[in-house]
């Protein structure tokens, strides 16, 4: 083949050229120190890189995001449940001094001011929130535990109860007060104080509007493992009702006590339910709720009326009575997700408030007789009551006032050494729960090391993939700046030469 002067100057172009190329391509591996600038220029390292990349951003997402939110939703929760058990301890603490039996007044006062204290404290932590989110109401992260002022709001709420929460409670009646002057020159009756022990089955609510059914409804299977469903009539009443009939509630019969929110029922109403091992249910309506109780939503089956007009509905039982679980998860790694949330049915018991409430109601029942009896030792103190009869009539009172006094004793030593049970119970669950917790968060910190380790993997493969070392580059840029070179002082030589010389 005869090569020609157009063809060596064409090849030479293309060398010079080549190198062009080549010293451009270094020199923007040295400003950017990637391999590739375009796709194009090497589709493996590109389809790689974008696999690297996207698997990178993912677990970006786990580790700097997902995995932090996570974890303090959970330190949250379980401050909250730390909080909440010193509370319960507190509880447990006044159970323990009342149940002594020996209290003198002091003790009683003070007794009441920790109880009255704690009662306002027992579902404040249930409010708690992480980031405007409520941590304990499952899906309704947007609305608070308990109401935060007192509140006229109507709702229809279903309860479920069983067999297991009918009680024995000590009712007491024919309160004692202090006389007047002129009840003493009048020889006015004085009340025979007396109790009562009586099965009850207690709600959630006080201050009840009205049974929805008027019945308490009531499931068992029978002896062939059938369901069988049945209702018990119901009578409505008030405490004042019940006092003028001295608690006494007929053995076939099931009384409601509106304004304490309380079934009292009959000897053999309990002792068959007792015996069926029954699953109870009952609907009423309340309106009006005080600043600290739990909202029936976070709850109950329930429907906010209101507004007649637009009703909300609330479900948190299946057809079967069985809680639906409002679990809220995070994705903390790829196909891996955890649970974050407790609900508040879980550690924060309905029953907790109520129970501290019957302490109050207790201690200041104790109170107030024992300062009707001090008030009557006072008074036959006095000139004015030195005669026989009066001092007759004040002998008969103070009588009746020690009896109402040992009564009102000895129903706080009952109740509080029962609560000393009951709390127990209530701060195991809350052990529970902060177990839960703290479990969850171990977990969360082995798939944190996970996601770090992993990573740094893909962050170092992405690297080796896409970058290169300056120094390497820099060397490839010094060689091909010389082989540039070395191209066009050839070429400029090849220039110099033409056919002429050679003739």
């Amino acid at each position: 083949m005869r090569i020609t002067n157009n063809i060596i100057r064409s090849n030479t172009k293309t060398n010079i050229n080549s190198n062009k190329t080549t010293l451009d391509t270094l020199n923007s591996q040295m400003s950017s120190q990637k391999k590739i600038s375009r796709p194009s220029e090497d589709p493996v390292v590109a389809i790689r890189a974008l696999r690297l990349r996207s698997s990178l951003s993912q677990i970006n997402q786990y580790y700097e995001k997902n995995i932090p939110d996570a974890e303090s939703w959970l330190e949250v929760t379980e401050t909250a449940l730390n909080n909440m058990k010193k509370v319960l301890t507190d509880i447990h603490t006044q159970c323990v001094n009342g149940a002594t039996g020996t209290l003198t007044e002091e003790d009683r006062n003070t007794i009441l001011k920790q109880l009255k204290a704690l009662e306002e404290q027992v579902y404040s932590e249930g409010d708690s929130d992480y980031a405007g989110r409520t941590v304990f109401t499952g899906y309704k992260t947007n609305d608070t535990l308990t109401f935060q002022s007192d509140s006229e709001d109507s709702y229809t709420i279903k309860e479920y109860l069983s067999y297991e929460d009918i009680e024995e409670f000590t009712y007491g009646y024919g309160r004692v007060e202090t006389p007047t002057a002129s009840d003493v020159s009048g020889q006015s009756a004085v009340n025979a104080p007396g109790q009562t022990t009586v099965s009850r089955l207690r709600l959630a609510y006080n201050n009840i509007t009205a049974l929805t059914d008027g019945e308490l409804k009531y499931s068992y299977q029978d002896d062939t493992g059938a369901t069988v469903e049945d209702t018990l009539s119901v009578t409505e009443m008030t405490t004042a009702d019940l006092e003028s009939m001295s608690y006494v509630v007929p053995d076939d019969e099931v009384i409601f006590n509106k304004d304490t929110g309380e079934f009292l029922l009959g000897k053999n109403v309990a002792s068959d339910l007792n015996s069926k091992h029954a699953t109870l249910s009952v609907t009423y309506d309340k309106t009006g709720f005080d600043k600290g109780e739990i909202k029936p939503e976070n709850y109950y089956d329930c429907t906010n009326t209101t507004d007649p007009v637009n009703p909300i509905e609330f479900t948190n039982y299946d057809a079967d009575g069985k809680r639906i679980n409002q679990d809220i998860e995070y994705t903390i790694a790829a196909n891996q997700t955890l649970i974050v949330n407790t609900q508040a049915n879980d550690v924060f018991d309905s029953d907790i408030k109520r129970d501290v409430n019957d302490l109050v109601n207790a201690v200041q029942d104790a109170i107030s007789a024992h300062d009707t009896v001090t008030a009557i030792k006072s008074m036959m103190k006095e000139e004015r009551y030195s005669d026989d009869v009066s001092k007759a009539y004040l002998e008969k009172c103070l009588n009746a006032a020690n009896k109402q006094a040992d009564y009102a004793d000895a129903r706080l030593e009952k109740l509080f050494s029962k609560g000393v049970g009951k709390f127990d119970g209530y701060m195991s669950d809350v052990n529970i729960a902060i177990t839960d917790v703290g479990s969850k968060g171990q977990r969360l910190a082995i798939t944190k090391t996970r996601m770090s380790n992993q990573q740094m993997t893909v962050d170092s493969l992405k690297s080796d993939n896409e970058d290169r070392e300056l120094s390497d580059i820099v060397i490839d840029y010094t060689a091909s700046y010389t082989a540039y070179q070395a191209s066009l002082q050839a070429a400029a030589k090849l220039e110099r030469q033409t056919l002429l010389d050679y003739l």
